[in-house]
């Protein structure tokens, strides 16, 4: 008998399982993706799915932080539901390791904090108006910022961020990158005014473990259940233990060039690209020098990071219960991209990471380590060729074949867990539009 079923059991399967109560089919053995906690105790290896009673553990996460930023008051009802949230303000920064100086995130709107020569060269360039063709991303970077504030932060930024990308791909995500030259003047004069898609930020009480184990006791989840071929003709797919199933329809938050393979479908052009993160997860004694912002980004680093999040600053939560008043401790996630394809080996994982605790010990932002974990994340930022009509095409595809692409990944588009959530929860309306 054919039935209507959900592949993935991510924060947007889960979300459409409640909504359509449809099965859902996951081939990991826990819910939640990449939005997803575990916990390791202080100098052990073996990863926790749910805290020990004692609480003596770091808390992390399988893609690095995960915060909740763009839910309007019905769409927090609905996570509230779940499981209780905090309310945060963002504190984060650019950190420039040459110069040791911080700039609070948007950069263009602090300029005050960089040396008066650079800043009087960003402004001169902010204000000449030219005409500039814009295709790339590093084309519409240059264009609203101007060279020096490109040389200085965007471009090498971009070039870890999207593993050389930024130079081949259209612009997106322009919002993490918000220009409003009024409030760059007022930057000049000291407004510290909070602006940006994620100034203000919400996350599970009790981690994001309980937010989507709570959605998963909603729904009819079936772990250990990976899709490995989808027969389109027949309407047959057929999972990692040979089982196959009969569907009707399929809501899919497998990411969108997975699926075309899976399908076997010929779209003959060349797919979109996307980039792979590793996160390292790492639990530390505090360094003197460890700033208190939640997260920063960096322009430059020795072993090629872009990011470092930290988990304690936004809640304490995140460390063992034994040392979550004294301020002694941290925990960290650090996050690296490569490009699509790329396998890192385990020798040159082992290098990396002694490589980023050397450097965050010079930076003074930890000292001794306590754990250190690796997470790898395949399809973690997915991006446009100029001129590719290749995302459309494939969705349009998979939809002639009752197939309905629902999620970040599922979707190929930049989204947090807010909009992942509003994915699954109106799913049934990607049948006719294509473009919500």
């Amino acid at each position: 008998m054919s039935a209507n079923v959900i592949l993935g059991g991510g924060i947007t399967g889960l979300a459409a399982g409640i909504a359509l109560k449809y099965p859902i089919f996951e081939a990991e053995n826990y819910p939640g993706g990449i939005c997803s906690s575990y916990y390791l105790r202080p100098n052990q290896e073996n990863r926790l799915y749910f805290p020990p009673e004692d609480e003596n553990a770091y808390r992390f996460e399988f893609g690095g932080g995960h915060w909740i930023f763009g839910a309007d008051t019905e769409l927090l009802k609905f996570i509230e539901s779940f499981s209780k949230v905090k309310r945060y303000e963002r504190k984060s920064s650019v950190y420039f390791p040459n110069m040791d100086i911080y700039v609070p995130y948007p950069i263009q709107n602090h300029l005050s904090y960089l040396p008066k020569h650079i800043t009087d060269s960003i402004i001169e360039e902010l204000n000449n108006e030219s005409e500039k063709v814009i295709s790339t991303l590093s084309d519409w970077l240059l264009a609203n910022f101007g060279k020096t504030l490109c040389d200085l932060f965007f471009f090498p930024f971009h070039e870890l961020y999207t593993a050389g990308l930024y130079k081949k791909i259209i612009p997106q995500d322009q919002f993490k990158s918000p220009i409003d030259k009024n409030l760059i003047m007022r930057g000049l004069k000291g407004d510290k005014t909070l602006v940006g898609y994620n100034a203000f930020f919400y996350y599970p009480a009790n981690g994001l473990n309980e937010l989507v184990h709570n959605m998963a006791d909603k729904s009819e989840i079936l772990f250990n259940q990976r899709a490995e071929e989808i027969d389109i003709k027949n309407k047959k797919i057929i999972y990692n233990n040979r089982t196959t199933i009969e569907y009707k329809k399929i809501y899919s938050t497998i990411p969108l060039n997975v699926m075309i393979a899976l399908c076997q479908i010929e779209l003959n052009m060349l797919a979109d690209p996307y980039t792979s993160v590793l996160v390292l997860n790492i639990g530390a004694q505090r360094g003197v020098r460890c700033p208190d912002d939640h997260w920063i980004y960096l322009p430059q680093s020795y072993a090629g990071f872009h990011r470092v999040g930290f988990y304690s600053n936004v809640d304490t939560s995140f460390l063992p219960k034994n040392v979550r008043k004294n301020d002694s401790h941290i925990s960290i996630y650090v996050e690296r991209s490569f490009n699509s394809g790329y396998k890192i080996s385990k020798e040159e994982l082992e290098i990396y990471k002694m490589q980023v605790v050397k450097e965050l010990q010079d930076w003074g932002f930890i000292k001794e380590v306590e754990v250190i974990d690796a997470t790898w994340i395949e399809y973690a930022y997915t991006w446009t060729w100029v001129e590719s009509t290749w995302r459309s095409e494939a969705l349009i595809a998979l939809k002639e074949n009752n197939i309905y692409q629902i999620g970040r990944y599922g979707r190929w588009k930049f989204q947090g867990i807010a909009e992942s959530i509003r994915d699954g929860l109106r799913a049934r309306k990607y049948e006719d539009n294509l473009t919500l």
